[in-house]
C-alpha cells in the first residue's frame, strides 16, 4: 500500500509536465452558489445576496456539465474549490461519481481549499491533485447528528402529547413525549451514521491510495490537523499558497498570468450543452421537500403534484420518466394522491425512481411501487409506519394564562381533536385503528412494489430508517447511483440514446422577478415555485408550529414522516 501510494505521488509531480500550451480551457467549479436540487423560478435570492452569491444552480446542472465537459476537447482540466460547498451528502456523493467519470477520460481535476470539512474534504478526495492552504484551520472529525427532546420542556409549561404510532423504531414525535432517545431509535441512528461515514470513508481511502482502517485511525485519534500532517498521511499533495496555485495552474495551461488561463465557470458551461432532439423527452419529476396537504412553496402539495403527473402522462412526447425524491415524508392522504397518479402513469411509461438525500416515510410510500429505484449510499429512506399526535394545551393555558376553557359538543367525543383536552381510552383506540389501516396499507403497496412479502416488509418496516447502502441489502432499492444512472436506465429502458431525447424539468417552473417578490405578484400555484432546501435539525421553533398546526385539525395528524432531517457535519 506505501508503493502504491509513492507511485501515486510520483504520477501526481508529472502533472506539471502534461500542460495544454493554452490550447484547452479550464473548467471552474467555485461552489459558492448553494446546490438545490431543482430550480426556485427566482431570479433573485434574499439569503444569496446577503452572502454576495448568485442564485442556487442545480444538482442536474452540475452533472450535465461535468457530464459535457469529458467529451468536450475544448476543455482540459477542472479547478475546483469545495470549501464553501452548500449540499448535502447525497449531493455531494453524486457530484464525486460525476468527476470521477470526468477522470476517467483522461483530463485531471484539481482541487484546492483553504480549510476543509467531513463534506469537502469529502468531494476534494476524487480530486487527481489536492492542495491545502499552508494556514488551514481544517477539521476531519466524522460523521455526526444530534436529537432533540422536548419534554421536560413541555411538562415545565404543562402541555401534554399523546403520541400514537405503529413502529417501535417509529421515533417520530418522541421528541415530544420523552427526554431521551428510545433504545430503538438510539440503535437505528447509530447504526445510520455509521453506514454513511463507512460510504465516506471507503471512497476517501479508496481514491487516496490508504486503507480505510488507517483513515479511522487518524480520525478517531485526531491526528489530523496541521496541513504537514495531512500531507504527510497523503490525505492532500500540495501545502501551497493561492499565488503557488496560480503559478502551478500557469504551467498546466502554458499561460505566464493567471489572467490568461481560460477558466470557464460551471453555471455558464451549463447553459451552452448541446441538447439531443426534441422529438422525444425524459421527464425528471421532483418530489422535494416534506408532503403536505396544502403548504408553502417549500413543500409537495399534494394535489398539485398529483396533477403536475397527471400533464406528465398525457404528453405524448414523454416517452420515460425519472421521479426524483427528496422528502422526509408528511400527510399521509397527500403521499396517497401522489401514490395513485404515479400507478396511472406507470400503465402508460416507465417509471424509475431517483433517491436524494431522503426517501423516507411519505417519500418512500409515493415512489415504492416504481418500475426501479436507484438510491445514493448516503440516502436515508424506509421508516415505514406511521403516526399521530395530539396535544393537550388546554392545562397549559388554564394554569399560566388563566384563561378557562369548557366545550360545548352534540357528542361525547365532538372536541376530542380540539387540542384541549387529553384523549380518552376510546379515543385513543380510534386513532390506533386508523393508524393500523395505514400501516397494513404502506407494509401491502411496498409488498407489491418490491416483490416480496408482508411480512418480511414488516420485519424491515417498523418505523426504521435505513441508509441507502443498507437498503439495497434488505431489497428497499434496487440499485445504488444517482440522477445520472437514473435517467441513463431509463433511456435505455425505452431504447433511446443521449442525441434522441431531450431532458424536461417537472413542476414546471415560472421565473420570479424580484419586483414581482416585492409585490407579492408571485406564481398562484405553489407546485409552479417549488424550492429546494438543505433541512437543519429541528429548532424549538420549527416544532411548535407544528403543534400548532395539528391543533387545527379536525382529523388527527396522520403522518408518514421520518424523526428528523439531519444536516451533516
Amino acid at each position: 500500500m506505501r508503493k502504491a501510494r509513492l507511485f501515486a505521488a510520483a504520477v501526481l509531480a508529472m502533472l506539471p509536465l502534461m500542460a495544454f500550451a493554452g490550447k484547452a480551457k479550464v473548467l471552474k467549479i467555485d461552489f459558492n452558489n448553494p446546490i438545490a436540487e431543482r430550480n426556485t423560478g427566482s431570479s433573485f435570492d434574499i439569503m444569496s445576496m446577503v452572502k454576495g452569491t448568485s442564485s442556487s444552480v442545480t444538482l442536474l446542472s452540475y452533472i450535465e456539465a461535468i457530464d459535457a465537459a469529458a467529451e468536450d476537447k475544448n476543455i482540459g482540466m477542472i479547478y475546483m474549490t469545495p470549501e464553501n460547498i452548500s449540499a448535502g451528502l447525497c449531493q455531494i456523493e453524486e457530484l464525486r461519481a460525476a468527476l470521477e467519470r470526468f477522470r476517467k477520460s483522461g483530463k485531471p481535476v484539481i482541487a484546492y481549499c483553504g480549510n476543509f470539512g467531513n463534506g469537502s474534504y469529502y468531494l476534494a478526495s476524487v480530486a487527481d491533485k489536492i492542495i491545502l492552504d499552508p494556514a488551514s484551520e481544517s477539521m476531519i472529525t466524522g460523521v455526526g447528528s444530534q436529537m432533540i427532546f422536548l419534554k421536560d420542556l413541555l411538562d415545565a409549561l404543562g402541555v401534554d402529547v399523546q403520541l400514537i404510532r405503529h413502529g417501535k423504531y417509529k421515533a417520530a414525535g418522541e421528541m415530544f413525549v420523552r427526554s431521551s432517545a428510545s433504545p430503538e431509535n438510539r440503535l437505528q441512528n447509530e447504526v445510520l451514521i455509521n453506514s454513511m461515514w463507512n460510504t465516506m470513508s471507503r471512497q476517501i481511502a479508496a481514491s487516496r491510495g490508504f486503507t480505510q482502517e488507517e483513515f479511522n485511525g487518524w480520525v478517531d485519534n485526531m491526528e489530523l490537523c496541521y496541513p504537514e500532517e495531512y500531507k504527510a498521511k497523503g490525505l492532500i499533495d500540495e501545502v501551497w499558497y493561492k499565488d503557488q496555485v496560480d503559478k502551478y495552474l500557469c504551467e498546466q495551461n502554458g499561460a505566464r498570468r493567471i489572467q490568461e488561463v481560460g477558466f470557464v465557470k460551471i453555471n455558464k458551461y451549463a447553459t451552452k450543452i448541446k441538447k439531443g432532439s426534441r422529438k422525444n423527452r425524459i421527464a425528471v419529476i421532483y418530489a422535494d421537500g416534506e408532503i403536505v396537504d396544502s403548504g408553502s412553496d417549500a413543500d409537495i402539495v399534494g394535489t398539485k403534484l398529483a396533477n403536475t403527473i397527471r400533464k406528465v402522462r398525457e404528453d405524448s412526447k414523454v416517452k420515460a420518466v425519472v421521479f426524483r425524491v427528496n422528502s422526509p415524508g408528511g400527510s399521509a392522504q397527500a403521499s396517497e394522491a401522489i401514490r395513485r397518479e404515479l400507478e396511472l402513469l406507470r400503465a402508460v411509461k416507465p417509471v424509475i425512481a431517483s433517491y436524494g438525500d431522503y426517501a423516507a416515510s411519505g417519500g418512500y410510500w409515493i415512489s415504492a411501487q416504481s418500475d426501479y429505484i436507484f438510491s445514493d449510499e448516503s440516502t436515508v429512506t424506509g421508516s415505514i409506519g406511521v403516526f399521530g399526535m395530539v396535544p393537550n394545551l388546554g392545562d397549559a393555558i388554564r394554569k399560566n394564562v388563566k384563561v378557562n376553557i369548557e366545550s360545548v359538543g352534540s357528542s361525547s367525543h365532538s372536541d376530542m381533536m380540539n387540542g384541549m383536552r387529553m384523549l380518552d381510552e376510546t379515543e385513543v383506540a380510534y386513532v390506533q385503528k386508523q393508524i393500523e389501516k395505514i400501516y397494513d396499507d404502506f407494509t401491502g403497496l411496498v409488498s407489491s412494489g418490491r416483490g416480496i412479502s408482508k411480512d418480511s416488509v414488516d420485519a424491515i418496516g417498523q418505523g426504521r430508517v435505513w441508509s441507502g447502502a443498507d437498503a439495497l441489502n434488505v431489497g428497499l432499492v434496487d440499485s445504488l447511483g444517482g440522477l445520472y444512472d437514473a435517467i441513463s436506465y431509463a433511456a435505455a429502458k425505452v431504447g433511446l440514446t443521449k442525441a434522441d431525447y431531450q431532458l424536461s424539468r417537472y413542476p414546471v417552473v415560472k421565473e420570479v422577478s424580484l419586483l414581482k417578490m416585492l409585490s407579492g405578484n408571485t406564481p398562484e400555484d405553489p407546485e409552479e415555485n417549488l424550492t429546494s432546501r438543505v433541512d437543519n435539525q429541528p429548532s424549538i421553533s420549527d416544532m411548535f408550529p407544528a403543534i400548532a398546526r395539528m391543533r387545527e385539525m379536525r382529523s388527527p395528524a396522520l403522518m408518514l414522516r421520518m424523526e428528523s432531517v439531519m444536516e451533516i457535519k
